[in-house]
């Protein structure tokens, strides 16, 4: 774990109560709800639906993101 050099740069009081939150998802939600979200995509563009299959496909980024974020904090942890 990486020991914080200076002090002064601590985590808020939201971003400590957020991750203490997120530590307790499993990390495979995320990549589950990235794979749906694929899914719901390809099958709204196949419906014909492509301002929705597009909305849905925006999703995907954002999930992965979310699961990044909740590995780094459960490896790294908080303040």
């Amino acid at each position: 774990m990486l020991e914080n050099v200076n002090p002064e740069h601590k985590e808020g009081p939201v971003a400590r109560a957020i991750e203490e939150q997120t530590a307790k998802l499993p990390s495979d939600l995320f990549l589950w709800a990235a794979i749906a979200s694929m899914g719901i995509s390809l099958t709204l563009k196949a419906l014909g639906k492509n301002s929705n299959a597009l909305f849905a496909g925006q999703w995907l980024a954002h999930f992965l993101l979310l699961g990044l974020y909740n590995k780094i904090v459960k490896v790294e942890g908080h303040d």
